[in-house]
């Protein structure tokens, strides 16, 4: 007898699985298909009798909403197993078809009540904006302005003209003049300039103290310059009495979702009533978690615009801005790691007979301390010196190769 008679079948495992011989199942299987048909012939015989009879309730029905009338027949129809779809009548299917209506022609779009269509504050408005081209040495920018007096002041940003020598200013109608400086304020990022004109448009005001979040307002300027000139966008007001620091400097600032770009620098923000209630000064553009910043745009409040804007037209400053009396620059990574130095400011220039002067500063100092506090940068020599005034005695300690050095200043007031 082989080693593997029949008695080794009556095992009913071996190792890793079932040796037992497969049986024989064709008549089972047979008989489970016909039992298959005989009920997919049941199904398609009762499934177009019930859709007869939905047909039926269909027609005799009041007449309904093209959604009132479809919802029968889709449930109907979604009802139906696969192959008897392919086979059911045509009443089972929507016989709803979309209609386009033809469109009317634009409206004014009042954003709140009593106020102006969008339309109405842009025709209105235009005139006053203009485009501002700024030359200095190292090349051009532009921004935007909002014109003050029928005979030529502009208001505009600081950043947009500090680093010029000469300006452009272009009005709505193409005509263009040369401008003056007549004042500008870092701290508040305003400044002043004249063209020598007569019978403009000058923008109408308002008190931006009576904002409220989600007011409607629209920005109109230049982004990414003035081959976009006059362009108008629309938002909200966002935030109102937003602190947010730039350089150094805390401004309390206007926040709206309203689209700002570069180039928009120095723009209107307007209300629904066409009045300026903020001049546009920057806007959010950095990443952060990895998605762009988008709708974070900012303004300077005009209640603001209006105490700066008339002092720099008086007297060409803002009163009490305290000064250093020096120009600086940051210490880069290079210069601490090359020649062993210290992260602070780097004295480039000194103005002579500045109290900074006076009191023993010299040109290649480097601050370290400023009022007690490390400085690192000019960001944080700014920070700190605006939260004094001139005449203010500050303690200052700064490294030169004899070592380091302590000094008293007294703050200046700042004059341009």
């Amino acid at each position: 007898m082989s080693k593997f008679d029949d008695q080794s079948w009556d095992r009913d495992c071996y190792e890793t699985g079932s040796t037992r011989p497969p049986k024989d199942h064709t008549g089972l299987v047979a008989i489970l298909l016909v039992l298959v048909l005989a009920w997919l012939g049941y199904s398609t015989a009762v499934g177009n009798f019930g859709s007869d009879r939905e047909d039926t309730r269909e027609t005799t029905a009041p007449t309904l909403s093209a959604v009132a009338e479809t919802e029968p027949r889709t449930a109907a129809y979604d009802s139906l197993t696969p192959e008897t779809k392919a086979a059911a009548p045509d009443s089972l299917l929507s016989d709803y078809r979309m209609e386009i209506a033809a469109s009317p022609a634009s409206v004014p779009n009042v954003p709140q009540e009593g106020g102006l269509s969008l339309q109405e504050i842009y025709r209105q408005t235009i005139d006053s904006v203009v485009s501002i081209t700024t030359q200095g040495n190292d090349g051009s920018a532009t921004g935007t302005g909002v014109i003050l007096s029928s005979d030529g002041y502009i208001v505009t940003n600081c950043h947009v003209v500090e680093d010029g020598l000469t300006f452009a200013v272009l009005l709505s109608d193409s005509r263009s003049f040369d401008a003056a400086l007549v004042g500008m304020d870092r701290v508040s990022d305003l400044a002043v300039l004249k063209i020598e004109a007569s019978g403009l448009q000058s923008a109408q005001f308002g008190d931006s103290s009576s904002l409220q979040v989600g007011d409607s307002v629209v920005a109109i300027g230049d982004p990414l310059g003035i081959r976009f000139r006059g362009t108008m966008t629309d938002g909200i007001v966002s935030a109102i009495n937003r602190d947010v620091t730039v350089d150094g400097r805390t401004m309390t600032l206007i926040q709206t979702n309203a689209a700002l770009n570069s180039g928009n620098s120095g723009g209107p923000l307007l209300n629904c009533y066409g009045q300026v209630v903020g001049i546009n000064t920057m806007k959010i553009s950095n990443s952060v978690s990895a998605a762009t910043v988008e709708g974070l745009g900012f303004a300077i409040p005009s209640v603001t615009v209006r105490e700066i804007v008339q002092q720099l037209i008086s007297q060409g400053y803002v009163s009490g801005r305290p000064s250093l009396g020096f120009s600086c620059e940051n210490v880069s990574s290079f210069y601490q790691l090359y020649y062993h130095l210290p992260a602070g400011v780097f004295v480039t220039e000194l103005l002579e007979g500045s109290p900074a002067a006076e009191a023993g500063l010299r040109e290649s100092d480097i601050l370290l301390y400023f009022d007690g506090e490390r400085i690192r940068s000019t960001d944080d020599l700014t920070s700190l010196l605006y939260v004094h005034e001139a005449g203010d005695l500050v303690e200052v300690v700064v490294y030169r190769k004899s070592g380091q050095v302590t000094l008293t200043i007294c703050l200046e007031e700042a004059t341009g």
